[in-house]
């Protein structure tokens, strides 16, 4: 979702946020680090290095989709965002986690471990938690390209509403 997949660059609720950002005056620059199709596994791969670089006060986590997607274990999932989030924590920074969920494909037991993965790294990480990125999108089809899994740039909005309660405290201290 915050690579743009299948939107205009520029749409998406990643560029939405940092343009609320900048109508709310806080100096605050933000960077989209995300790749279209990425597992966690892809995105602690880069972590390290993007962390060393960039040096982020807030480090927003929203991956775990594609894995659910793919039917991958969910151990590794729970264990690759954990490292992310304790190496967020180790370079300073605040760590955000966004929660998703999967169509009901790979059965409702995997289906609810999916969700509940999320609210169990939240509550042991000790990181606030957006639910479902998704929430007030997802059940409405005119927010989804062909795909039915991608949002349309009509969606974003939508989507940042849900992010920027939880984001706001922690880049307005």
């Amino acid at each position: 979702m915050s690579a743009e997949y299948g939107i205009a660059r520029g749409t998406g609720w990643v560029a939405l946020l940092q343009q609320r950002i900048k109508d709310n005056k806080f100096d605050v620059r933000v960077v989209n680090a995300s790749i279209s199709g990425d597992t966690t596994s892809g995105g602690l791969n880069r972590f390290t290095k993007l962390v060393n670089e960039k040096k982020p006060a807030v480090v927003i986590v929203e991956l775990g989709a594609n894995d659910g997607l793919r039917g991958l274990p969910l151990t590794s999932a729970e264990k690759n965002i954990f490292s992310i989030i304790n190496k967020s924590k180790s370079a300073g920074a605040k760590v955000l986690l966004i929660g998703m969920q999967i169509p009901p494909n790979y059965g409702p037991m995997y289906t609810d471990q999916f969700v509940a993965m999320y609210k169990k790294i939240a509550r042991e990480a000790k990181v606030p938690l957006v639910p479902f990125l998704l929430e007030g999108v997802a059940d409405k089809a005119e927010f989804f390209q062909a795909d039915q899994l991608h949002p349309t740039a009509a969606a974003h909005p939508q989507i940042l509403n849900n992010v920027w309660p939880c984001l706001l405290p922690m880049i307005s201290k």
